[in-house]
């Protein structure tokens, strides 16, 4: 389940898919997803496609947390990256692992809390958590070098954009019945955006739950 050969064969298909940060695909090498399933689950960590965890939400399937992850980082390193969805935590470790400071927010405290405990697991200290809507971001620990969503608005709220800094990316699933992986940078002139790929994401919801 968990052997090396599994995960290699997970690494060979990223690069397969397109998939060339060199650094990205370390991570994924090394970062043990089936720690981020429920025991039922865990069997199937390793391959590429989206699993259950819970409270109708999902662990992303291995290729879009790899090609997310490798366009926030496209244009060189980032130190303070904003997360909305913090989710099983799986994509949380892996950013934390590629840059400075992760602040990663979840909507629903149960999700938080099992995230919270993997991250320590892993002793993965560069992760501040907060329990709160994710549409509104985070304002108080802003300005963002990049921010990335693991759940789809149908646009994306101003917030967002607001805390980007200056040259800071956004990495979001934009759509209702359709969405599309879009890449926002904030420019001197404004906001430049990128359409990347049709992709199926959660829908980003509003307020929090226990």
């Amino acid at each position: 389940m968990t052997s090396q050969r599994t995960r290699e064969r997970l690494v060979q298909r990223l690069v397969d898919q397109g998939i060339t940060n060199h650094a990205v695909l370390e991570v994924m090498r090394t970062t043990p997803r089936h720690l981020f399933l429920d025991e039922a689950m865990a069997h199937r960590a390793y391959e590429d496609v989206a699993l259950p965890i819970g409270f109708q939400q999902t662990l992303s399937q291995p290729y879009i947390v790899a090609r997310m992850t490798e366009l926030l980082l496209a244009d060189g390193p980032r130190e303070r990256v904003l997360e909305i969805g913090t989710g099983s935590g799986y994509q949380t470790a892996v950013l934390a692992q590629l840059v400075d400071e992760v602040f990663s927010v979840e909507r629903i405290k149960a999700l938080q809390l099992k995230a919270r405990q993997r991250l320590r697991q892993l002793k993965l200290r560069n992760v501040q958590m907060n329990h709160a809507d994710g549409g509104l971001g985070w304002p108080e620990r802003g300005p963002f070098d990049a921010i990335l969503s693991a759940a789809a608005p149908e646009r994306i709220p101003e917030e967002l954009l607001q805390q980007l800094a200056p040259g800071g990316r956004l990495v979001i699933p934009v759509g209702a019945d359709e969405q599309h992986l879009q890449v926002v940078t904030r420019t001197r002139e404004g906001f430049e955006t990128q359409i990347v790929e049709p992709v199926y994401f959660v829908p980003l919801r509003p307020g929090t739950e226990k």
